[in-house]
């Protein structure tokens, strides 16, 4: 039978592409951020500086959150200023100049003029930045700046008196809290992310490569309307599935293997971060299903405790309950509240669950992937949130050589070793996005989560799709060793 492309086979009869209404920031919201900003600070000057343009190879430009967050403006090298006086606020925004020569090579600049008036603000030329800077100060009180080691640096040498202060924390309080134009963003690159996944079950069988559901998966991101993956694709199968960012996606998958497949779209710089874990012959195994189970359990509990006005913490609470009672019911730990002796410190008692669960339970999405959200400041959930939760359990293969020699851990070594070597290389996480409004908090990555809808899945693409077969071309090397 002809061999086909994954590519064409996969993407070109299944993928329709995605409504790209484009859900936008305008303006006025930029400007209201900013009055926001304003009013948290005492009068003085506030400088931020945008990202500045790749130096090499002409790679792409992605804006820094806080400047893209304060003025929209996607530009590279630009700038703003804004002065507080009483109730006065004035605003400056600062570009480069128009350059036809420059933009045959880099494409259209706005200019200082059009970047004013775009954002609302008076337009400068970036050159003029340090003498418009320079003059402020010379009666300002204080200076503001977000993030800006060098530039405080600067100042400081220039004008050793004068205070400055840094409120990167204010700026991160108001992008905890998502706007309705910010949600329906973070709704569009989720719903291109479950797309992509669900396009990733029908793909993943044995004796296909890593990379090549990476590349359906980016693949449907872009011809979806993203703009980009909002950070690097993990796919990883056998032992990759137990290293939390792993992303090198170079393995061959196998029979018997699980995939984890943690991945997020970037749809108007704003992130998505869907998390499934997969068997890769279409069939989870036994030891494959308990694992798989415990995670999911987790996340449900988890889930109960994500209401309107509820602690956050209570979400972590009940998952890491329910995971270590699940460690301990498959073998794994000697009790769910078991402890060893921490390899970075020997007197300190560490719970034997954290071997296989050593990261958060989630996190706020929004202009980057780990967003800040307002029950970080809050410590409670409230519309305009938008985070994860994200449950997993490791059994990395190495786990007993690596846990510090000592009695206790001998121990605990020995009682857990045939239960080990029973779930060792599988690494499951199960991950989705969650959104508060005033009408309580909604799950909104509603691709194939439980054991039985994702096989079901994975039976409709089963047989339908080439894949390269384990072949490459060696002419330029084999590459890395894998594991």
């Amino acid at each position: 039978m002809r061999r086909v492309s994954l590519l064409a086979a996969i993407v070109l009869p299944l993928l329709v592409p995605a409504s790209v209404a484009r859900a936008q920031v305008g303006p006025a919201e930029y400007a209201s951020r900013r009055a926001q900003l304003a009013a948290s600070i005492a009068d003085g000057v506030f400088v931020l500086t945008g990202a500045d343009e790749p130096e090499a190879d002409y790679l792409s430009f992605w804006q820094s959150p806080d400047f893209e967050y304060l003025t929209g403006l996607r530009e590279p090298g630009a700038a703003m200023i804004m002065v507080k006086k009483g109730d006065a606020v004035t605003q400056f925004v600062f570009s480069a100049e128009k350059n036809p020569a420059r933009e045959v090579w880099t494409g259209a600049r706005l200019g200082p003029e059009r970047a004013g008036a775009v954002t609302g603000m008076l337009g400068r030329k970036i050159g003029d930045l340090g003498k418009v800077l320079d003059s402020l100060l010379m009666d300002a009180p204080r200076v503001y700046v977000a993030h800006s080691e060098k530039l405080v640096d600067a100042v400081k040498m220039k004008r050793p008196q004068l205070a400055v202060a840094d409120v990167a924390r204010d700026v991160q309080k108001l992008r905890g809290t998502k706007s309705a134009t910010e949600l329906a963003c973070i709704r569009k690159a989720v719903a291109v992310t479950v797309e992509a996944q669900k396009n990733a079950m029908r793909a993943v069988r044995s004796g296909a490569y890593e990379f090549e559901i990476q590349a359906l998966i980016e693949y449907t991101f872009r011809r979806s309307g993203a703009d980009r993956p909002s950070f690097s694709t993990i796919v990883g199968s056998g032992p990759n599935s137990t290293t939390l960012h792993y992303n090198e996606d170079n393995r061959l998958m196998a029979d018997g293997d699980v995939v984890v497949m943690d991945i997020g779209a970037s749809y108007q710089g704003y992130a998505a971060d869907v998390t499934r874990t997969l068997p890769v012959n279409g069939t989870y195994s036994p030891a494959q299903r308990d694992i798989y189970q415990i995670v999911r359990d987790a996340q449900a509990a988890a889930e109960k405790e994500a209401t309107l006005g509820a602690a956050a913490s209570k979400m972590a609470t009940a998952a890491s309950a329910v995971l270590a009672a699940g460690l301990a019911r498959v073998g794994l730990i000697e009790s769910a509240d078991a402890t060893y002796d921490c390899p970075e410190n020997r007197q300190q008692k560490c719970p034997q669950y954290r071997l296989y669960y050593m990261h958060g339970l989630g996190h706020g999405i929004g202009l980057e992937v780990h967003d800040p959200d307002q029950y970080y400041f809050t410590q409670t959930i409230a519309p305009g949130s938008a985070f994860t939760i994200e449950p997993g359990i490791y059994v990395r293969e190495n786990l007993l050589d690596v846990v510090a020699k000592t009695p206790r851990n001998e121990q605990l070594v020995n009682a857990i070793r045939g239960a080990h070597a029973k779930y060792r290389n599988i690494g499951v996480r199960i991950e989705d996005d969650y959104v508060a409004t005033d009408k309580g908090v909604e799950w909104i990555s509603r691709a194939p989560r439980e054991m039985n809808e994702i096989e079901k899945v994975m039976r409709e693409g089963a047989g339908t799709f080439a894949v390269n077969g384990g072949t490459v071309d060696a002419s330029c090397g084999t590459g890395r060793v894998q594991p």
